[in-house]
Parts: structure tokens; sequence; C-alpha cells
């Protein structure tokens, strides 16, 4: 063998480890890409890597070519068939008008933010004249009392539906551990479940109104009668598959650790912490996937009648308005409504890949 033959294979030798180096790494990545929606990327990288050009156009056309496609039939279908439908506010809108009224509310989120920076300028010059005055006391701040806007909307209801969650996961984690953990505890609990999970927000909610007017006297600004309404009417709709999701999970967990703690003598607390909990999360985090969907479902139709200043009353006050728009507006909203839910599925998959023991085998 040549020098020049013996230089070249070591040549080919250390790229093809490169190459496999790369390939080892966009692995792994492609995990965490397919978590945040993001799969198709993983084939192009592929691709760049020096990867087997067929095999990865074949996934880059499963992953992203044929979801495009039915995204593109779905739109045509849509803009064809939408205006042959009359309603009473008119035909249905298009892809094209949908686009158009999320414009004019973007636009009017931003004409509403000048017009709050400009009475802000407005006071603090008012302000600083009557110090100049030597009228400190005459001196007022006042707070921004315009109509919310689309954007605004959107906050209240995520801060509803956080609130809502994070109430019906402290409630349901512990019952469901409880439940797992003891029979007895279980036929206590298991019945009053079967009972109240599939009760609809729409039954709930004037109960809750009445008992939250009664209790909840003293509102504050941060958190209005209206939105601890729509909190709680989530929190009875949303706890229950994490509940029963966590009870499964605990129940579940293999035998020998339990008698290891026992033989041990672990503490209930240690017990659940080191050896319970880690071995039910996976199950704990469908359950709380689920539960989050459910209460975002939940929330549109509970500020629809607690008039909470979220996506829901933007939906109803529109429906009410009638105008020419206000049908695209409420497409807007629906479209709205279904991306927020992606995200949120894929932030509450992303933490239980992060965190469960499975994920990360």
């Amino acid at each position: 063998m040549t020098f020049a033959t013996e230089t070249s294979t070591r040549l080919d030798t250390a790229r093809g480890k490169r190459r496999e180096q790369h390939l080892a790494r966009i692995n792994r990545a492609a995990k965490w890409l397919e978590v945040f929606g993001l799969a198709w990327l993983a084939p192009i990288l592929r691709i760049a890597a020096g990867d087997s050009l067929s095999e990865q156009l074949g996934e880059l056309k499963r992953v992203l070519v044929i979801p495009l496609l039915g995204i593109v039939i779905f739109l045509t279908a849509w803009g064809v068939l939408a205006p042959r439908v009359q309603t009473s506010l008119g035909a249905i809108p298009g892809p094209v008008q949908v686009w158009e009224q999320a414009g004019v509310l973007w636009a009017d989120h931003w004409a509403e933010r000048e017009k709050e920076a400009a009475f802000y300028q407005r006071l603090d010059a008012r302000n600083a004249q009557l110090v100049a005055e030597n009228k400190a006391d005459q001196v007022k701040h006042r707070a921004y009392t315009g109509k919310p806007t689309y954007f605004d909307q959107i906050v209240t209801s995520l801060k509803t539906v956080g609130l809502g969650f994070v109430i019906a996961t402290i409630i349901a984690v512990p019952l469901g551990i409880a439940s797992g953990l003891s029979k007895t505890f279980n036929g206590a609990i298991n019945p009053l479940v079967q009972i109240f999970k599939p009760v609809s927000p729409l039954a709930w909610l004037p109960i809750v109104t009445m008992i939250v007017s009664a209790v909840y006297v003293d509102t504050s600004a941060a958190l209005p009668k209206s939105l601890v309404i729509s909190a709680v009417t989530v929190t009875l709709c949303s706890l229950w598959p994490t509940l029963i999701n966590t009870a499964l999970g605990v129940a579940s967990i293999d035998k020998d650790l339990v008698n290891v703690g026992k033989v041990l003598q672990l503490s209930t607390a240690t017990t659940i912490r080191k050896l319970v909990l880690p071995s039910a999360l996976p199950l704990i985090f469908t359950g709380l996937r689920l539960s989050l969907g459910v209460g975002w479902m939940v929330l549109i139709a509970a500020e629809m009648l607690a008039q909470n200043p979220g996506l829901g009353k933007f939906v109803w006050d529109e429906f009410q308005n009638g105008s020419s728009s206000s049908l695209a507006r409420i497409m807007v909203a629906v479209l709205t409504i279904g991306i927020i839910g992606f995200v949120l599925d894929r932030i509450m998959f992303a933490l239980q890949s992060a965190l469960t023991f499975s994920a990360n085998r």
C-alpha cells in the first residue's frame, strides 16, 4: 500500500467516525425536536451530516410533506366551500378573510398600547407640573382603563386556566396517591369520581358562582370574581384525569419496591418521595396533560357564562355583536384556542420527557 493510499484510507476512516458522531448527536436531539413538534428538522440535519439521502427524504416526506399537504387540502376546501354557506351574518369567511381579521386584531392591540402609553405620558407630565408648582398634594396616580385587547384576553385566559390547573393538581395528585396506596380509600372515593367526572361545566357554573359570590367577598384587582369563578369551574372539570392516572400509576408500581420500603422501615413520606413518585411519574404526567387539555377546553364555556374577560367572552361578545366581521373574528379565536392548546400540550410533553425516567432511557 502506497503512502497516498494509506493517507486516503485514514482520512476516510476519520470522516466516517466524525459522521457517526454527528449522526449520534442528531439522533439524541431528534427526541427533543419531536417533543417540540420539530421532528422534520432531524432528517434535514441527517442529510447535511451525510446520511442516506433516499432514506431521509422518505422520513422528511412522512413528517413534513404529508402534514403540509393535509393543511393545504384543508385550507383549499375551506376557501372553496365557505362562501357557499350563507348565515345570518353573511357567508362563512374563508382563510383570507380570517387572516385579515387577525391582522386587524393585531393592529387594534398596538393602537390600544399607544393610547395607554400616551395616557401615562400625559399623567406624568401633569404630576411633574404639579410638583414644580409646589402642589405635590394634588398629584394623582391613575390606572389606564381602556378596553382589553384580543391579546389581553388571551393572557387572561392563560392566567385563568393556569390557576385552575394548579388548584386541580394540588387536589388531584395527593388524592390519587392515597387512592393508589390504599384500597380502602380507593373504594371510598371511586363512586364520587364516577359520579362527578361526567358533569358538564355548564352544570357546575351556577353552583360555583353562588358559592364564590358568598365566600369571596373581599375581591382583589389581581383576582376578580369572574376569574375565580372560571378557574374553580376549570378545576372541578379537569382534576379527574390527573386523579385517575395518578391512582393507576401508584397502584401499578413494582410491589418489590414497596416491600423494600417496609424492610428499610421508611416513613410514609419518604416512601412516597423516593419510591412511589419516581415510578408513577409517567402516568401522573399523562394525567396532567389530559387535565390541562380538558381545562383549556372547559375554560371557553366557563368564561362565556361567567363573563370573565378572556377568549370565551371575546367569542360571546362577537356573537352578540353580529357585525359583518364577527364570524371571521370568532374563527380567529377558534384557531387561536386550538394553537394554544397544542402549545400547552407540547410544553407538558416536554416536561414529561425531561422529568420522567421512561423518557430518558
